[in-house]
């Protein structure tokens, strides 16, 4: 098998050795990726193989299999986290790092080998059932993913990994077990109302909206070279008057390339189409307080007085609108799944009798 092949191999099963708490009942068994061929990187002599095998762990079986963990009557030996150390770095690409770096790592992969560990128990309490034929199909799906045509083409590419077929399906029985679980647990006993929506809608719109577009003109007098007193207030009265004209009736357009002291002036006065925070905050507000049509009062600047007329704005309406519920629903959803799972964690964690012997 080809180093690429074998690449592939290793990230498709990595759920399989380090399956756990985390994976929400919506995302697929092996990941949304893609299996990818990969170049295997300079291996130096503290870098990770893609996958491990007992031959390239510490050779003494009273090692590897040392109990590290005792998990209520179940154990955890150092053959499991070594291997999922290897799997971790494989997917990873990271090299196996030393002193307290490393033991900072392997205490975390510990502590989800202990979560996923209670997690199967519970459900092995409740008689949570993964049956063959939708074993089948997760295995089945996997064997596509890498391209096999057949089991014994699966199985060879697997054995030349170090790893057993009915030892992939074990894990892939446990993983499917513990995701019904948690599913059974977390997901289905949270609902995301449309009061919260609009709440989160109302306290976060103008950080939606940012993304949407706007249109406006405007109208510049720039009081003369002098900057003085006066000078401003000349300015402010042509201001006045020019907004008497539009109160009038008179064009807005017009009126711009007649009195704008701005390049715009040629152009209608147009500003073009505009995101916020393309333009400085203050003129923005003075902007979008206005409603599509409506003319402001003339507005101080440090360039001169303007006068705007808002032409359109984009606004949470129709489809757009639907498409923003529709994602702060993923997102309220998201929060509450993650808030209910760390502490349905913490309840079975604390019922558990763990024995850490490391």
């Amino acid at each position: 098998m080809s180093p690429g092949r074998a690449a592939a191999v290793a990230l498709l099963l990595l759920p399989l050795a380090v399956a756990g708490c985390s994976i929400p009942s919506w995302m697929p068994l092996v990941g949304k990726r893609k299996a990818t061929v990969v170049e295997a990187p300079p291996a130096p002599s503290v870098s990770a193989p893609i996958l491990t095998t007992r031959d390239q762990l510490p050779s003494s079986e009273d090692v590897v299999d040392r109990v590290i963990c005792v998990v209520n009557n179940d154990a955890i030996t150092q053959y499991e986290l070594d291997e999922a150390e290897l799997y971790y770095l494989a997917e990873t690409r990271e090299r196996m790092s030393e002193g307290e770096a490393r033991r900072t790592l392997r205490d975390r992969l510990l502590q989800n080998l202990i979560e996923n560990r209670i997690q199967l128990q519970q459900a092995e309490r409740e008689k949570v059932v993964v049956d063959d034929a939708e074993l089948t199909d997760s295995l089945n799906e996997i064997m596509k993913k890498l391209k096999a045509k057949d089991e014994a083409e699966f199985e060879a590419m697997i054995k030349s990994q170090g790893l057993t077929l009915e030892g992939v399906k074990k894990r892939l029985r446990n993983q499917l077990m513990v995701q019904r679980l948690v599913r059974r647990k977390v997901a289905l006993r949270i609902s995301v109302t449309e009061q919260e929506i609009d709440k989160y809608l109302a306290e976060n719109r103008e950080k939606l909206e940012t993304g949407l577009t706007f249109e406006a003109r405007h109208i510049l007098v720039v009081p003369d070279a002098t900057e003085s007193d006066e000078a401003w207030a000349a300015a402010r009265r042509k201001a006045d008057e020019i907004y008497a004209h539009l109160l009038e009736g008179q064009d807005f357009i017009d009126l711009a390339r007649q009195y704008s002291d701005d390049p715009s002036g040629k152009d209608g006065g147009s500003l073009g189409k505009l995101k916020r925070g393309e333009l400085a905050q203050e003129i923005e507000d003075a902007i979008l307080r206005l409603s599509p049509g409506e003319v402001s009062t003339p507005f101080r600047s440090k360039l001169g007085y303007h006068i705007f007329r808002l032409d359109s704005r984009d606004s949470l309406t129709g489809e757009a609108l639907a498409q923003v519920r529709s994602q702060v629903r993923e997102i309220l959803y998201r929060q509450k799944y993650d808030t209910r799972l760390k502490d349905w964690l913490v309840e079975i964690k604390q019922r558990a009798i763990i024995d850490v012997r490391m």
